[in-house]
């Protein structure tokens, strides 16, 4: 906890971003049974992959609630919480969308395996398109930072 508060919130997603890409890679590993070859068989390698990969989501998720506390005006905490998973839950459902479109344009099927090795590449390539955006966090990150005295006054640094 004393670690990850005294991270700027955009290094933060962007390491667990960078960091989520070997774990999520070894995915091509399992499709092309490298992993029996070195003796892992596919239940233990797919249930590790799959911890390792929820643990980083996880660790990428907390920032963006410390943002969410951060710009909450008071007395709407709640407001914004249920707007904040309901935007969670959202994007997972396009994900899993978009992914069941590119599934089916590759043509992988129950019975054809062919591209797969290619859509987990363009799957787990595709979780590095938020980080040219990450910028825009340290922007908004600092502003929540500062509070207005009063009218006319110079804003002054939050210390809580």
């Amino acid at each position: 906890q004393r670690f990850l508060k005294e991270q700027r919130i955009s290094d933060v997603l962007l390491w667990t971003c960078l960091a989520s890409l070997p774990p999520a890679f070894l995915q091509l590993a399992l499709v092309t049974h490298a992993n029996r070859a070195v003796g892992i068989p596919d239940t233990l390698f797919a249930l590790g992959d799959d911890v390792v990969l929820t643990v980083l989501g996880q660790v990428a998720f907390m920032p963006t609630l410390v943002l969410a506390a951060k710009l909450c005006p008071p007395g709407v905490e709640g407001t914004l919480f249920a707007l904040l998973m309901s935007s969670y839950n959202a994007a997972g459902i396009l994900g899993s969308e978009i992914g069941a479109g590119i599934t089916k344009a590759l043509h992988v099927t129950e019975s054809n395996f062919d591209n797969l090795g290619l859509l987990v590449v363009i799957c787990n390539l595709s979780s590095l398109l938020p980080v040219p955006f990450l910028g825009l966090l340290d922007e908004v990150s600092d502003a929540s930072l500062m509070e207005p005295e009063g009218e006319g006054e110079e804003p002054r640094e939050r210390t809580s």
